[in-house]
Order: C-alpha cells, then sequence, then structure tokens
C-alpha cells in the first residue's frame, strides 16, 4: 500500500510527497547480551556484570529516491557501535543502618564510521566524506555511603564517581572528572520534611563526536582537544503530608552545563538541533558551549477511601544555551510550562476508569532561510528547508494539550487475571501545530519549477503542518 493511496486532500498529499522527498531510507539492528553473578556474603554483597551490545545502522538518500542512478545519491551512512562493559559493585550494610556501595568499571568500545552526506551553505551545497575506526577504553570508580541520624529523622548521603578514557589526554586522568554528590532529607515534623541534594556528573560525548573524521584527518573532534560534558545540580524540595492519603511537593532545581559540543559548521549548540531526523553529532565540534535549566515543580496527590484519585503536576522551566556571542539562547527543549492532570476512580465489579490531560507551552523553533533553501543545488542534496541560525529560536509554536481516556475491567479467577481495557487518546481530536514546511513547487508532471526571476533557485511556497488524531486502543492482558 502507497501511502497516498485513498488520499485526496491537496495539502496531506504535499506534506507526504515532502516527506517521501527529504527522509532517508534508513535500516539498524542491535543486541545486548550479558551475565550477571551476585554473592550474598554475611556483611558483603558482590555483583559481577559482564555485557556486550552492538549498534548498526545505516541510511541512504537519492535525489527523487531514484535509487537506479548512483550519481543521484546525497547520503550514504554506515556505522556500527561495539561495547563490551564488565562492572563490579559491592554493598556492606553496617550499623547504625550504615550501607555503603562501592564498585569499578572497565568498558572497551569501538566505533566505525563511512560514507558520505551533502552539506548546505548560503551559497550552495557540497560533498562532505567521513570516515572513522575509532576504539577507545573507559574506566571508573565509585563510591557512596547513606546513613540515617536522630531516630531517622535525618538522612545523609554522599559519594563521589571519577570517569577517564584513553581517548585523549584532556580525558584520560579520571580525577579531572572526579563528580562529588551529597543528598539529604530531615523530617520536620511527622508532615513537613525537607529533601535536597547536589552534585556534579560528566558526560562522555556521543560516538558520533568522538569518532568523526575524514580520510584526510581522521578524528577531527580529538584534534579539536573536546572534553566530558560537565553539568553541576542543585535540586531542593519541601514535601507536605497533611495525612496517610495525600502529598504534596514543591521542589526548585538548577543545572548548569560546561563543555557543551558546539557545531563549528553551523555555530550554535548541539542540543539546540532539536528532535529532527537525522545523525547528531556526525560533525567538527568544540567543547565550547554552556548552558542552564532551571524552574519549579508542583505535584498534588490525593486518594479517598472510595476509590476516587487525583494527581497535579505543574513544572514551570526554562532551558538555555549559549550561542555564536557566548548569550544564552532559548534551547529546542525550553518549554517554558507543562501541566499534567490525571484522575480515575475505582468503580463496582472491577470497572475503573481514567482521564489524563496534558498541557505544554509551545516550543521554540528556527524560521527558515528562504534564499538558501531555494538554491538549486540545495534543494537537490538534501530536499528540505534549510533553517536561518542566525534568528536561531526565535519563534514559538502554540500551545500543545491533548485528552485521554481509559476505562479498564479486570476478572480476578483463581490462578490467573484478565485485564480488558480500552485506551482512547486525543479524545478532542487536537491538531497540534507544526513549523510550516517549506516546500519546493512541481509542475503536473512532477518536475521541480525554476523560479522565474533566477534560474538558479527553485519556485518555493509554505505547506501548513500539524499533527494529532484520535488514537483508539483496545486490549486485554493476562497474568498468570
Amino acid at each position: 500500500m502507497e501511502v497516498n493511496d485513498g488520499i485526496t486532500d491537496e495539502e496531506t498529499l504535499e506534506r507526504n510527497n515532502y516527506i517521501l522527498g527529504n527522509i532517508p531510507s534508513n535500516e539498524q539492528w542491535n543486541y545486548t547480551t550479558g551475565a550477571n553473578y551476585k554473592h550474598f556474603g554475611t556483611k558483603l554483597t558482590s555483583s559481577l556484570v559482564l555485557s556486550r551490545n552492538e549498534l548498526n545502522n545505516t541510511s541512504e538518500k537519492f535525489i527523487n529516491n531514484d535509487e537506479s542512478q548512483p550519481q543521484f545519491q546525497v547520503l550514504d551512512y554506515n556505522s556500527r557501535e561495539t561495547e563490551n562493559k564488565l562492572r563490579y559493585e559491592g554493598i556492606i550494610n553496617s550499623g547504625n543502618n550504615t550501607r555503603i556501595t562501592f564498585g569499578t568499571s572497565l568498558e572497551s568500545g569501538n566505533y566505525t564510521l563511512d560514507g558520505f552526506n551533502s552539506r548546505t551553505t548560503s551559497s550552495g551545497a557540497f560533498k562532505a566524506d567521513f570516515s572513522s575506526d575509532l576504539s577507545i577504553i573507559k574506566y571508573g570508580a565509585f563510591a557512596s555511603v547513606s546513613r540515617p541520624f536522630f531516630k531517622n529523622r535525618l538522612s545523609i548521603s554522599a559519594g563521589f564517581r571519577a570517569d577517564g578514557t584513553d581517548y585523549s589526554e584532556q580525558m584520560n586522568n579520571p580525577l579531572n572528572q572526579f563528580s562529588p554528590r551529597l543528598s539529604a532529607s530531615l523530617s520536620i515534623t511527622e508532615k513537613w520534611s525537607l529533601n535536597a541534594n547536589t552534585g556534579r556528573y560528566y558526560q562522555l560525548p556521543a560516538y558520533t563526536i568522538l569518532g568523526y573524521g575524514t580520510a584526510a584527518e581522521p578524528l577531527v573532534n580529538k584534534a579539536n582537544k573536546i572534553k566530558y560534558i560537565n553539568s553541576d545540580h542543585l535540586v531542593a524540595g519541601l514535601q507536605f503530608n497533611p495525612d496517610l492519603s495525600s502529598k504534596i511537593t514543591l521542589e526548585g532545581f538548577y543545572k548548569k552545563y560546561r563543555n557543551y559540543p558546539y557545531s563549528v559548521n553551523d555555530s550554535i549548540s548541539i542540543a539546540n538541533l532539536g528532535s529532527d531526523f537525522g545523525v547528531i553529532g556526525n560533525e567538527e565540534v568544540t567543547s565550547t558551549s554552556e548552558g542552564r535549566a532551571y524552574g519549579l515543580e508542583l505535584l498534588m496527590q490525593r486518594r479517598s477511601a472510595e476509590g476516587l484519585y487525583g494527581i497535579v503536576a505543574v513544572t514551570l522551566v526554562r532551558s538555555e544555551f549559549t550561542g555564536a556571542g557566548d548569550e544564552y539562547i532559548p534551547s529546542a527543549w525550553d518549554n517554558k510550562m507543562l501541566i499534567t492532570l490525571t484522575g480515575g476512580k475505582k468503580l463496582h465489579n472491577n470497572w475503573e476508569i481514567g482521564l489524563r490531560w496534558r498541557y505544554v507551552s509551545g516550543r521554540p523553533f528556527t524560521p527558515y532561510n528562504v534564499e538558501a533553501s531555494a538554491l538549486k543545488s540545495n534543494w537537490d542534496a538534501i530536499g528540505r528547508g534549510i533553517s536561518d541560525f542566525s534568528r536561531l529560536n526565535t519563534e514559538r509554536l502554540p500551545a500543545f494539550h491533548q485528552l485521554d481516556l481509559r476505562i479498564d475491567k479486570t476478572w480476578f479467577l483463581k490462578k490467573w487475571t484478565v485485564n480488558l481495557y480500552l485506551d482512547i487518546q486525543n479524545v478532542y481530536n487536537f491538531k497540534a501545530k507544526e513549523r510550516d514546511i517549506l516546500n519546493a513547487r512541481r509542475d503536473a508532471s512532477g518536475q521541480l519549477v525554476t523560479d522565474p526571476s533566477n534560474n538558479d533557485k527553485y519556485e518555493v511556497y509554505f505547506i501548513k503542518d500539524e499533527t494529532g488524531t484520535v488514537l483508539p486502543t483496545l486490549g486485554i492482558i493476562i497474568d498468570f
């Protein structure tokens, strides 16, 4: 069955043809296997884990999807990631309810990549070849201790983690990636408590970043002296329990990011590339971007003896990363406000009905560079519009909201349980607006139309884009 079979709406046909014209064909397979050995001693519990995982990914794209003409190929991507992991963890439960956890890890990783893609500029497109064969060793150690005080009214946990890799001199010393953590919980009264935690975290950049290179210059980003991504977290909250069936929490958080990958080609933080289809990080980057995320979270829960329950969750959040001029710019995930209302009722004869309503403020997006997108060499190379990163995330989409409904009926039998449910997502069929699609016009025969005012460009126009439909599901769950 073809994607356009039975479709008569002109805008839907244009949207489908646009998607077919620029999304590559992709094949992916992976596996994970491992073994876990545990020893339970009098005071020490030990765990030894050995595992292996592999991910293979291939992508291809041809102009007009014509795979019979090799010269029409604009993307050829072949990658393989393989990891072997060994991890030891020990847990000691000593006197005074003190718990000590410690361990170490060792990993070997291999990443291979070859192929090419087409990249675009304001003056036209060019072909970029890439080739990588990366083998690295990763190692780390961790420890933590937790203990209650003052008759369990105060609980404190402190620990650290240190990681390193032989990828480069900047990363091989675990002390350079030393991550202390501290958390505490204090019961002020039977109903009120305080919680706080802080810590530093390090994350190794993705293999697409570590292994990016060309035949002429292997491991380009190693030469750029990239570093572990660093993040400092601070979280503090207040909890109130009016009774045994209710809970209210208010929590504030602040996260600071350093050494975040920064695209040399696009002059933006990788955090601002969004969630579009594609391979993130397969390019030259530097560890020069910074970011921050901060906000408040309110959670209220209530369950009554009559089987009625409800949860209200409200999050106010900002997420920003530095741009070309070191100024903070809203990231692709800067939604500002998220609200979730969940409620339900347990009825007689094991019936249950539940509702969930979600609201998310509009996320930012980057407008198109219409002039560069219309260039024939650019459109032929990627088949879609080019974002104008000089106006990075300067516009926002409208808010999204959706109501979901679920009805359950459960039968409890002697040795098994049967649950029949009806789940309806997006009950009132809300249509979420997406960024308008910039498309190149075609004539009646399907050929791209040249801009009458400029022979080097195609004639382009915008298509409205929205998503959302009522999605019912009827299912059955059987537990033995």
